[in-house]
């Protein structure tokens, strides 16, 4: 062209086309919502340095990746077929929850990503045909249902609601109908009613749901042919009050539910609510709630979400499940009476043949220092190593049976009557099989003392003064200082309150804001439960408050169960391995 031009000099020179814009990532944002295949949600997330970080509850409710933990705190992620191992140092806080990450993880599966307007990250996985539908019958167990998938999908999890990015045919929709999955095709998005356990499997791309049977589910404690909905209204003729409102802190405005009651005198037991099988597990709201026959339900106290294990005070009919850890606040109560409220610890030591006493930092907690644990069969069937090397000494009616130099990761099982003890930390003890232990135990306050315990923190209110202590309670500043969705239980004194609060756009009030907004009210004493995606409010079987919009999973709960004709079953009471002090 330029020798042309030279030669024509009426035809007028072109220059060669730019080379393409270099494409740079974004190396850092941050924000509060995500936008998956249009579907719009409250999530945290963020960019640092180029990697996207994701909270565990996004990944797993709302992407559909699985997770299981490993040693030393080792986290592993898969998602049809891919999967990424992440150490505890690649895990962080964001917010109030758990976040890790997960570009290589999407980028292997498919997913695009980006931020999009100022807060916001939009992902993006095209949407494919459903290929097949197969089913199987598991007896009295269940049904597996398998659908075979053209390529990955994103598959959105709510409290027994799928909603999976593809898209099925006529003859699908059909077939899912007749399996009882009420199956509905909108906007790019095949959506299930599909309660159980779900898989991803790669190549071939497989969603694996298994359904438990309806034998197999339980359902609420109420005379035969009554619905939810007509018991929770013979509960309000007898004095259970519900309340929704709008209330305001400054210029933001809180949506307030709230739930009272004299316990005195509606017919309600108000009880813990948690998994039979051991301490080790999450569960969503409403399962909880059913498996206890509860009407009305709240979530209970903390957990790590990385493990899945608790953090903090949980007892049953006189059996601790998991003791209290850094003097947090914490409810306890017994039948027909309003709770009592206070920071709360468990003393507990073990007097060896040498007449040394050892104290006991923990009870059957996922909560980890150095020093000596104690575990029951409360704990689950097998206790497993929580840090590297961990000594045991396992003692039935306080005499040493073993000493476990290194507890294998298979665990060690817990049988009835037996109870663990662990060394942390490097922390030498030279006991010896056939010495025996004497174990002392109590509570710092008579909230312990109750039958009933649940654990939370930190304190909001005592004797009507706000009394927010989070440094006495173990918090972070930061934890303190955020705006989240909020549960509480409290007490006017007259009446029990199950309340939550969520901000009307916005993050929703911080905990000095939620004591004055209960103190406003009225209340006199309150105490904060775990928050944020985990704050949840299930009324006759149906989760009414999502914290972030979607049900978050959950490790305990407290419900109300309408008293029944028969006792509801009790379980065996608490066994220590030797006498009080």
């Amino acid at each position: 062209m330029p020798v042309l031009a030279a030669l024509h000099p009426g035809i007028p020179l072109i220059p060669p086309p730019p080379p393409p814009a270099e494409v740079r990532p974004i190396r850092q944002a941050e924000g509060s919502r995500i936008r998956a295949n249009g579907r719009t949600q409250p999530a945290r997330w963020r960019i640092e340095r180029g990697e996207l970080w994701l909270t565990l509850e996004f990944l797993e409710n709302q992407l559909g990746v699985q997770r299981s933990s490993g040693e030393r705190g080792m986290l592993q992620l898969e998602w049809f077929g891919s999967e990424i191992s992440l150490p505890a140092r690649r895990q962080q806080s964001l917010g109030d929850e758990v976040a890790v990450p997960v570009s290589d993880l999407l980028r292997r599966v498919g997913v695009s990503f980006e931020p999009f307007g100022k807060n916001e990250l939009s992902l993006e996985l095209p949407v494919r045909p459903l290929q097949a539908i197969r089913a199987r019958d598991n007896g009295i167990s269940g049904r597996r249902v398998v659908l075979d998938l053209k390529a990955p999908a994103l598959v959105r999890s709510d409290d027994g609601q799928l909603a999976i990015s593809a898209e099925g045919n006529p003859e699908q929709l059909r077939q899912l109908a007749g399996l009882g999955l009420k199956p509905r095709q909108e906007n790019g998005w095949l959506q299930l009613e599909a309660k159980g356990e779900r898989l991803t499997l790669g190549r071939p791309w497989r969603l694996v749901l298994d359904l438990p049977s309806d034998t197999a589910l339980t359902s609420l404690n109420r005379p035969s042919g009554t619905s939810p909905n007509t018991a929770l209204a013979t509960l309000q003729r007898q004095g259970l009050a519900l309340n929704r409102t709008v209330d305001r802190i400054g210029n933001r405005q809180v949506l307030i539910n709230s739930v009272q009651l004299d316990p005195r005198r509606v017919p309600v037991d108000l009880r813990p609510l948690n998994r039979s099988n051991g301490m080790k597990g999450l569960s969503s709201l409403s399962q909880l709630a059913r498996n206890e026959s509860a009407l009305i339900a709240i979530n209970g106290g903390f957990f790590n979400r990385v493990n899945r294990l608790p953090l903090g005070a949980l007892k049953d009919n006189g059996q601790w499940l998991s003791g209290p850890i850094l003097n947090r606040g914490a409810v306890g109560w017994g039948d027909g009476e309003l709770p009592q409220f206070d920071r709360l610890r468990l003393q507990e030591s073990v007097l060896d043949p040498r007449q040394r006493r050892w104290s006991l930092i923990s009870l059957n907690s996922g909560y980890v220092q150095k020093g000596l644990a104690r575990y029951t069969e409360a704990w689950g069937p097998r206790y497993q190593p929580l840090t590297g090397q961990e000594l045991g000494f396992v003692l039935r009616n306080g005499v040493v049976q073993q000493r476990i130099e290194g507890i294998p990761q298979p665990g060690v099982p817990l049988r009835a009557g037996d109870e663990l003890l662990v060394a942390r930390g490097g922390v030498q003890v030279d006991w010896q099989p056939g010495e025996r232990l004497v174990l002392s135990s109590r509570s710092t306050s008579v909230v312990g003392d109750k039958p009933f315990v649940v654990g939370g923190g930190p304190l909001l209110l005592r004797s009507g003064l706000v009394a927010l202590n989070g440094q006495a309670e173990g918090f972070s500043p930061g934890f303190i200082r955020q705006g989240a969705p909020r549960t509480v239980i409290a007490s006017d004194g007259r009446q029990l309150w199950l309340i939550t609060l969520q901000g009307v756009n916005n993050a929703g009030p911080t905990l000095m804001e939620t004591a004055l907004l209960l103190k406003q009210r009225g209340l006199k004493e309150a105490l904060n439960l775990d928050g944020g995606s985990s704050t949840g409010l299930v009324l006759a079987d149906v989760q009414t408050v999502k914290g972030r919009g979607i049900a978050g999973s959950v490790h305990n709960g407290i419900g109300l169960i309408p008293r029944a004709p028969m006792p509801r079953p009790n379980r065996p009471p608490a066994r220590l391995a030797s006498s009080p002090p």
